[in-house]
């Protein structure tokens, strides 16, 4: 449920940044702009209450980055280059890596319990 949770977070913070790039041309956009943005950080207030901050927050931005970058280079024309890409693919690794050093604290923090809760 949490993963479905961010990913509404993310569609919505997406479609808000790209609604907030439509508004400067045609303000009734900013409608989608304010609503978008209210919903996503109320998925991912609900999300943090099953999720690390760090975890949730780094796959929140970095798929943001991500999809926007994308999505505007398709409707807008924006410009996309490999150095571009290439952050982009740096951002994700960073993402990954902070979720595996948190599930490894995860692990470590059971194992740990579970021998507090084996000693006599």
């Amino acid at each position: 449920m949490r993963w479905w949770l961010l990913s509404g977070a993310i569609g919505c913070e997406v479609a808000a940044t790209l609604s907030l790039r439509a508004a400067t041309d045609h303000p009734v956009w900013y409608v989608l702009v304010v609503a978008g943005y209210l919903a996503s950080f109320a998925f991912l207030a609900v999300v943090l209450r099953h999720m690390a901050v760090g975890v949730a927050y780094g796959i929140w931005g970095a798929c943001g980055i991500t999809l926007t970058a994308l999505l505007a280079s398709v409707l807008f024309g924006d410009a996309l280059t490999a150095l571009m890409g290439a952050g982009i693919a740096l951002v994700i690794a960073g993402v990954l890596t902070v979720e595996l050093g948190s599930q490894a604290a995860e692990r470590e923090r059971s194992r740990e319990q579970r021998d507090v809760e084996t000693t006599p």
